[in-house]
């Protein structure tokens, strides 16, 4: 091994040579290129991202040769563009883990096998920056690394995801320079970054250089002062030069105007002070953003001004005097092709989702996200939860979780990643929190960082979940201003909501986990925020699915998981939780999330006279920017659609308005929709976007499900006939032939005119394919044998046969082998002269076993059954704790678009709240369905047992039979994953109950 000082493992050294933390920024030559933002512009920038030679070494200690000196020959190495993460360009081992350290966990300690990369490329330096300082800036590598220029030791660092940036004027000559790099693996610094997520390593965000005057602006400190009534501010403009210089600060408003400026003779620390009147407040739903342009002879350096004040009053968290809820999600810096490397237009992205979405705040989990995601933040409008890049979840498991934080030895390193985050971010107006990081016990070092944090910047609150009271009762928690949880049970939070002696407010940085088909308790969490002031709100676990793209051997794309690459320690799907796809295609969960949150609350006062009450949920914003528009519907059909144009409600009030129907009010069962949308486009939508929707049933006389026609009564007195053929009965009427089979207790076949409408008896089912978060109570599940279970039939009585109608009664049950049969039942099927077959089950559960996970009637249909037309809840999949984003109509879809593609497959696609469904051929010939009561039902090519066998989407093999399932009822699905228990509401846990259900062959286009 080369010589190297092995400081790698030393607690002592964080860094060698590195400057101190500074805010970010890009200096500028002038004002109109700063105002730009694009560095390119910039005289004094020059990146130096682009191809780098590389080589990758299974241990540093590989590395002899002296790749780092100026006459070093690279040129056989690789190239590999910078940034990126090494694994994602076929190098070392994609390892996906969530709390399990990856190494031995011997803390300094790291293994002797640790992997390097080595890095080397030649730049030229502009002929103007002669006599100028060059300092070069990383802003990301993963986890510690060696700098040299033109062969001499430049410094080192630590701190993946934290910038570190280094003085090379005196390394730097004329010409052609060298700048080479070795990038460890692992060091001392990997027990404080054990996040959940793939270990990525390597140069992994933008690097590049800045050419400084000898006197310069080296660091700028914002702060605000702003007047009890928001009618006067003061900024002050706290400066750190590098020596004497004359500094300006000039602000301007958002539309160019300079509304303040001063100026200094600044040597060392100075302040420039402004003074403004009446200023425009910031917020995430009004991001009104000022420039301050700090101008230092050559050189100018623009901030994001925002003003904004925070702070808790009797318990309360609020932004400028007004009490906000936080409606947000935690995001991981993730790319499914390039890992923890981010382009920015994938940021934009993302916050373009998530503004379409209701989502007003980001925690970045769990660690300072890349810089310019911040700048996003500040324009776009998002509150943003900063959190340093620290935790060291996998003590936990090796035996003691609080190990490091109560090590003095451990402090400085501690300290240092709240100070590298507080410095870099201190100007954002977006960071209304500090975290010190996640999940990483609680000690004397988190309250060194507290403290050292609240002493620098005393305008922003600071947040750690580890000192949650529920875990640490007792912990000093002076230096915290929030009481913080993760996934607290409903009765927790709302005792917390209802407690006046609690003077922190509540924040649940992680309280929903969107794991797969998920989450369903959105809605609950969210009627306790609103009812209680002192809770803030909180962030939903997580924004996106951490798939990493990737092919099958015969070329079959997919998005793999932990486990899929030959990685150990893994924790297998468990990255895939989130509210998108890894290439951003929303999920069921963000749709549901979306309505929950919708700023806009619309409710029925006297819906006979078409009255309703809108409350703006908006904390800054009245509704002017929205139109509402409604629509009334019977039976899925049209009746009447308007508009009520923009309301006048300011934040947080209530407005009563008035449908104007024009046509006299129809029979049956109708339905309201209000919407409200987008009045023009902005940055983030476009114009007609939907914001929010709410529906209503109107009250009406006739409120069957499904009315009945009177042909279909006069089919229905029409002559039975019934034969036997050994165990099976035959019942046949004008137009169709049933089968049904006394041995199995159940039809096996439906025909019309000779049309067969199934390819498999039907039969009963309580078992799902377990989703995600399924992943803990399945195994009560499957201990009581629910996926196994069978239908045993004890006896079958056949009434005598009458003109029009033949009823047949089984008694059975269902259960598997090891155990006693789950459940109890009896089936009376009866068909009449229509051909309609009508089931009433009455069943009884044993007693002491888990809720059922569904149960319902299977109807296994031919292929070519492909057309699905039903009245409920759509037009997407909803559960009973999972339909706050569906509303009631009659869709027309085809059985793959009921299919929901997680990624891992399980449970999806199911219309919780069906009153009636047609499953059909193109010709519109097979089965119409519908109950006396809503049902859930389903349509799919996979059977629950295809789904549950299979670990990857690839993996599913389309049967050419449609599967139905008409189900009584099925459990939610939560988020246990990660969050509380379901909900008993939510549970199949009735001990008895009755189901009934009616199937009728049709030829659809006929009727």
């Amino acid at each position: 091994m080369i010589k190297l000082d092995r400081v790698w493992e030393d607690t002592s050294v964080l860094h060698i040579h590195r400057e101190e933390p500074r805010s970010y920024y890009i200096p500028y030559g002038d004002a109109a290129s700063a105002r730009s933002g694009k560095r390119s512009r910039s005289p004094l920038f020059q990146t130096l991202n682009g191809a780098w030679k590389f080589r990758y070494h299974e241990s540093v200690q590989d590395v002899t040769d002296p790749f780092y000196e100026d006459a070093y020959d690279a040129s056989s190495w690789d190239e590999l563009v910078v940034p990126s993460c090494w694994q994602t360009e076929g190098y070392d081992q994609l390892h996906y883990t969530n709390v399990n350290y990856p190494i031995p966990v011997d803390p300094p300690y790291v293994p002797d096998a640790n992997p390097a990369g080595l890095y080397v490329r030649e730049f030229t330096v502009r002929e103007d920056w002669t006599g100028k300082q060059v300092y070069t800036m990383f802003e990301g590598v993963n986890s510690c690394f060696y700098l040299w220029i033109n062969g001499q030791f430049a410094g080192y660092s630590q701190g993946s995801r934290i910038p570190a940036e280094f003085n090379v004027s005196g390394l730097i000559r004329p010409g052609t320079n060298r700048i080479a790099v070795m990038v460890l693996k692992w060091c001392d610094g990997t027990y404080l970054e054990d996040q959940d997520l793939w270990r990525f390593s390597g140069i992994f965000r933008d690097v590049y250089l800045l050419a400084r005057d000898e006197a310069h602006v080296r660091d700028v400190f914002i702060k605000q002062d702003i007047s009890p009534d928001h009618s006067s501010a003061k900024l002050l403009c706290e400066l750190e030069t590098t020596g004497p210089l004359d500094a300006l600060a000039l602000l301007q408003d958002a539309e160019g105007t300079t509304v303040a400026k001063g100026a200094v003779r600044a040597d060392g620390r100075s302040v420039i002070t402004l003074d403004i009147e009446n200023p425009v407040l910031w917020n995430a739903e009004q991001p009104y953003l000022y420039e301050l342009f700090v101008q230092d002879g050559r050189e100018v350096l623009r901030f994001p001004v925002g003003f904004r004040r925070i702070d808790i009053v009797d318990s309360v968290f609020r932004i400028n005097g007004q009490a906000v809820k936080l409606k947000g999600v935690n995001r991981h810096d993730s790319h499914p092709d390039l890992g923890q490397t981010v382009p920015l237009n994938h940021m934009i992205r993302d916050l373009k989702l998530m503004k379409r979405h209701n989502v007003n705040t980001v925690r970045t989990s769990h660690y300072p996200n890349d810089p310019r995601f911040l700048e996003l933040c500040d324009r776009m409008g998002f509150y943003v939860v900063d959190e340093a890049d620290l935790e060291c979840h996998g003590l936990a498991v090796s035996g003691d979780f609080h190990q490091l934080t109560r090590d003095p030895d451990w402090e400085k390193a501690f300290v240092d990643r709240a100070i590298r985050l507080v410095e870099r971010d201190k100007n954002h107006p977006c960071v209304i929190i500090w975290s010190m990081g996640n999940e990483s016990g609680y000690g004397r070092n988190h309250i060194a960082m507290a403290e050292w944090t609240r002493k620098r910047d005393d305008s922003r609150l600071v947040h750690y979940e580890g000192a949650s009271r529920r875990y640490h009762g007792d912990a000093d928690t002076e230096a915290l201003d929030i009481e913080s949880e993760m996934y607290p049970t409903l009765e927790y939070v709302e005792s917390y909501g209802q407690n006046p002696d609690h003077a922190k407010p509540l924040f649940l940085c992680e309280y929903s986990h969107a794991m797969g088909n998920g989450p369903g308790d959105l809605k609950e969490y969210w009627d306790l925020f609103y009812a209680y002031p002192n809770l803030m709100g909180g962030c939903v676990w997580e924004w996106n699915d951490h798939g990493i793209r990737t092919k099958t051997p015969d070329g079959r794309e997919y998005f793999g998981y932990g486990g899929d690459f030959g990685d150990h320690p893994n924790d297998g799907n468990f990255c895939i939780d989130g509210l998108v796809s890894p290439d951003r295609v929303p999920h069921a969960g963000l749709l549901e999330l979306k309505q929950v949150i919708a700023p806009v609350r619309m409710e029925a006062e006297d819906l006979s006279r078409g009255t309703l009450i809108i409350t703006n949920l908006y904390d800054f914003s009245d509704l002017s920017h929205l139109t509402f528009d409604w629509t009334l519907e019977r039976c899925g059909e049209i009746v009447e659609q308007g508009s009520l144009g923009t309301i006048q409600a300011g934040p947080q009030e209530s407005v009563t308005v008035i449908i104007p129907f024009q046509k006299a009010f129809p029979d049956g069962r109708c339905f309201l929709t209000l919407t409200a949308s987008l009045c023009e486009s902005t940055d983030w939508a476009d114009r007609g976007e939907e914001i929010a929707f709410a529906q209503f049933e109107m009250a009406a006389e006739d409120s069957a499900i499904q009315p009945e026609q009177g042909w279909l009564t006069a089919l229905r007195a029409r002559p039975v006939h019934v034969a036997e053929d050994g165990a099976q009965l035959i019942v046949t009427g004008m137009d169709f032939r049933h089968v049904f089979d006394r041995n199995l207790g159940t039809f096996v076949r439906i025909s019309k005119q000779g049309v067969d409408m199934l390819a498999a008896p039907l039969s009963f089912s309580i078992w799902r394919a377990p989703t995600d978060n399924d992943r803990n109570v399945q195994r009560q599940w499957k201990d009581a044998g629910y996926h196994r279970a069978g239908t045993k039939v004890y006896q079958v009585r056949v009434s005598e046969p009458q003109d029009d109608a033949i009823e047949m009664t089984v008694d059975f049950s269902l259960g598997g082998y090891m155990k006693h049969p789950v459940l109890h039942g009896q089936a009376v099927w009866r068909v009449d002269g229509s051909g309609e077959i009508a089931l009433v089950t009455s069943v009884k559960l044993r007693e002491g076993l888990p809720f059922l996970p569904r149960f319902g009637l299977k109807a296994v249909m031919p292929a070519g059954t492909e057309e699905v037309e039903y009245f409920g809840l759509g037009p997407h999949a909803s559960y009973v704790d999972k339909r706050q984003s569906v509303r009631v109509g009659k869709y027309l879809l085809r059985v793959d678009d009921m299919f929901e593609p997680y990624i891992m497959p399980q449970e999806n696609g199911s219309r919780y709240g069906t009153e009636w469904a047609t499953v059909t051929s193109e010709r519109g010939m097979g089965l119409a369905f519908h109950g006396n009561a809503p049902f859930s039902f389903n349509a799919s090519h996979y059977s629950p047992e295809d789904l549950e066998e299979a670990a990857h989407l690839h993996q599913l093999v389309k049967r050419k039979e449609t599967i139905v399932h008409l189900d009584y009822k099925m459990s939610g699905v939560g988020s246990n994953s990660c969050g509380p228990e379901l909900l008993e509401k939510y549970r199949l846990n009735e001990r008895e109950f009755e189901f009934s259900i009616w199937l009728r062959p049709v030829f659809k286009e006929d009727e």
